[in-house]
């Protein structure tokens, strides 16, 4: 699940404040989870929006619509009718989705109501942890199904730094070490053995380094199941 946060209520009015006609534009998904974009979130935030503007004595006309993608160009359709009545949206999705939306809505301003934090998991009610590194080459296999690449401070393949101590990274005592819990995992599997085992250097083109990403799915698009774009 990609995990966000909106940003600041200040920031938010700064950055409509030369508009006067403002879509809030929610996403039903990964930041509907984490209670940062959703419908519920798209409501609050435009009425908190129409609130301030009134106390401003400010005029502005604050519209809103959660689609349940916004990573998606079908979803995005939906939008159209409400996006030609604004000057500005203000989208609440994952960067995924604010991009997509500037390159659907081309003529229109988007503006960015949130920031994106990482790919994670629910830990509890309120609480979500990292979990992927969106590297592009898993090494889970090795590791006991625990990723160094984003749960290691140092992103470390073989084994922790000298900055490990009792279980905890060196960046903060309230920070697991990546490495303490791949052995603990290997050792709970009987699989020890595998921590001796060298893992080569990474091939980091198949990560963020390498550029921008893509994957294609040929043998999905020869069965008819993916329409051409």
């Amino acid at each position: 699940m990609i995990v966000g946060e909106q940003k600041p209520f200040e920031q938010i009015v700064k950055l409509i404040e030369r508009y006067r006609r403002v879509l809030v534009a929610g996403c039903g998904t990964c930041v509907s989870v984490c209670f940062a974009g959703g419908e519920k979130e798209a409501g609050i935030l435009a009425s908190m929006l129409r609130l301030e503007a009134q106390k401003n004595g400010r005029p502005l006309e604050v519209l809103e619509q959660t689609v349940k993608r916004q990573c998606d160009m079908e979803f995005l359709e939906e939008m159209t009718t409400k996006v030609g009545q604004v000057d500005a949206v203000l989208s609440i999705a994952c960067g995924c989705g604010i991009q997509f939306m500037a390159e659907r809505f081309q003529d229109k301003i988007i503006l960015p109501g949130l920031n994106t934090k990482f790919i994670g998991v629910t830990l509890e009610q309120g609480e979500w942890a990292e979990r992927c590194a969106m590297c592009g080459d898993c090494i889970l296999d090795r590791t006991g199904g625990v990723c160094p690449v984003a749960r290691c401070a140092k992103r470390l393949h073989n084994g922790p730094c000298g900055g490990s101590s009792g279980g905890k990274c060196e960046v903060g005592k309230d920070r697991d070490c990546g490495w303490a819990l791949i052995v603990q995992r290997l050792q709970k599997l009987g699989e020890l053995e595998r921590y001796a085992e060298i893992i080569p250097p990474r091939n980091w083109t198949t990560s963020r380094d390498g550029g921008q990403r893509k994957v294609v799915r040929e043998d999905l698009k020869e069965q008819g199941r993916i329409e051409p774009r």
